[in-house]
Order: C-alpha cells, then structure tokens, then sequence
C-alpha cells in the first residue's frame, strides 16, 4: 500500500474540512459523496494504491478475451477555492487493508492539518418507499454532535455502524480528529438497490453544514426515477395480491401475509425476494431449487420483467467464475 501525491495543493487550502465516502447500502452515502465532488468540480491530487490487498478471483470476458479486472480506486480530490477535501473509495476493504486505508486516509488529514471529517452511510429501516428520509448522526466529539442538530439532523441514540464509514470515526478519535457520520434512512427490503433519495438527504445536510451551493437537478431527476421503479413494484404487488384475494385462489401465496393489510403487503414481499436474491447470490454457484423458487415468486408477483437482469445476472457471475 502506498500513498500517491500526485499535486502539491498544501498552499491552497488552511485547516480544511474532509468528506470521506465507501461504498455501502444503497449506495447511499458514497453517492452522496460523488455527487458533490462531480458537482463542486472537484480535483483529484493523491490516490491510495492498495494493490497488495487486492485479491484477484474472476476475469472479465469481453468478445471472448479474458482480463483481470481493474483495482478499484481510492482517491482524494480538492475542491478549487475551498478549504474542503473528498476522499472517494471504490470498494470496501476487508481486514487489516481496510485498517490499513483508513490509516492512510487519516495519515493525509494530519499532514493538511484537517480539523473535522463527515461521512455517510444508510440506516436502513422498516419503511415504504415513499416515506420521508429521516438523516440520522453520530460523532465522536460531543460538540460535533450537538452541531449536527441544527441542520436538520436527528442524533441516533445507540446502535452500530459496519463498514469504513463507521469505523473511520472511532480511529479518528484515536488520532484526535473530530468525525461525524450522517445515516440517512432507507427501506430495508431495496438494500442492494441505489437509493439516490436517501442520498439527497444527506447531499442537502452536508451543504447546509458546509456552507455549499449544488445543483440538485440531477439527483432530484435521479430520484423520481427510482421511485416510479419502485412504486411500479408495488403497485404489481398490491394489484396480484387484490386479484388473489378476491378470487379466493393462491393460498399458498397469502399465507404469510394474513396479518398483513393491503398497504403492508408490498414491503413483505419485496422483503421476501431480497432475502431470495441474497440467498442464492451467496451460494457458490446458484443454487437451482432457490433460483427456482425465486423466479416463480417474481412470477406469482408479476415482476420478473423488473427484475430481469438481475435475476439473469446470477448465473453470468458463476459461468464467469467458472
């Protein structure tokens, strides 16, 4: 592992703030994240190589020629006449690599004297998807966290944090840096699906405590779009679930959702394929009666067509491997 400084921007910026982001649920915090440094302009000027954590085990066929794949980046960026750095990851690293990066990331904090780092993550939630986005924090200073209050931030009383974006807060600590991390709510069931409307929240949050302007036209068009996927998927849902209802048919199908009223059901079921999917994606190679039973319940629901290719993609991942 190795820190890159590819442009010397230490006289451009005193006492800068840090935003750093890894990928997670719903891609919510590191999107958030990447839409601000797309959107502030932001210059990239060292990067972390971590080619010796990275471990290869696929090639990537394309026209029947096999490559290795690329190794992800992790990269930071300095936002011309601000005093703010973005720290961009590709991945999350497992281990003593991801100790080692979080080391690293913090490693340049000191260097620029950075005096405060956010980052972000989703909280996932027992929640419809048209619900409103609640922004969570947490710190490891108690002055950071009561400063959060004000804008618009709900202070999460317990609980814990996977992943880098957590973990970065509590090595902060160590290193005497204060840090907070903003977790914007999500519905539980659409984990592996970007949620762009949980990273709004937290896009909105972080101008307000930085002092930012963006334009949001881009991620507001990013969040209708996925609402009307997702409230194609529950509109499905409700409309199977009425038909069967009324017809007395499919008592197998709605046996697990007697308890459940009519508004409840979508959530359910979208919670029932997701552990599906999760289910067979952790198999080995896919497991065929699982993969069987997944797709008659994307059947029964009418949604094999909306999820389709991810369905498909299940066993383009294991003939890869293969």
């Amino acid at each position: 592992m190795k820190l890159n400084i590819t442009k010397d921007i230490s006289n451009d910026i005193v006492s800068p703030t840090l935003l750093a982001g890894w990928p997670g649920m719903g891609s919510v915090g590191v999107g958030a994240i990447n839409y601000l440094r797309r959107q502030l302009g932001a210059e990239p000027f060292a990067d972390v190589d971590m080619t010796d954590f990275f471990c290869h085990e696929e090639v990537v066929v394309e026209d029947g020629i096999a490559k290795l794949p690329e190794i992800p980046s992790h990269v930071f960026y300095h936002v011309p006449g601000k005093d703010l750095i973005i720290f961009e990851s590709e991945s999350q690293v497992p281990g003593q690599g991801g100790i080692s990066l979080m080391n690293s990331v913090l490693d340049l904090a000191g260097q620029m004297d950075v005096q405060t780092i956010y980052t972000a993550a989703a909280l996932a939630m027992p929640m419809r998807h048209s619900e409103d986005v609640q922004v969570f924090g947490i710190s490891n200073r108690e002055a950071l966290r009561d400063h959060l209050i004000p804008h618009g931030v709900e202070v999460l009383k317990e609980g814990q944090i996977s992943g880098l974006n957590g973990l970065l807060l509590g090595f902060a600590d160590v290193r005497n840096i204060s840090a907070a991390c903003l977790l914007s709510t999500m519905p539980h069931h659409v984990v592996q699906m970007p949620n762009p409307k949980a990273s709004h929240e937290i896009v909105k949050v972080l101008c307000s405590l930085l002092d930012l302007e963006v334009d949001m036209t881009e991620m507001n068009e990013a969040v209708n779009e996925m609402s009307k996927v997702l409230g194609k998927i529950e509109e499905k849902i409700k409309s199977a679930f009425s038909t069967m209802e009324g017809e007395g048919h499919g008592e197998d199908a709605l046996e697990d959702l007697n308890d459940v009223d009519e508004e409840g059901v979508p959530q359910k079921v979208m919670a029932l394929i997701e552990r599906m999917f999760i289910q067979v994606n952790h198999s080995s190679s896919p497991d065929q009666d699982m993969a069987s039973r997944l797709k008659g319940e994307l059947d029964k629901w009418n949604l094999y067509g909306l999820y389709e290719d991810r369905f498909l993609n299940l066993f383009r991942d294991s003939d890869d491997n293969t």
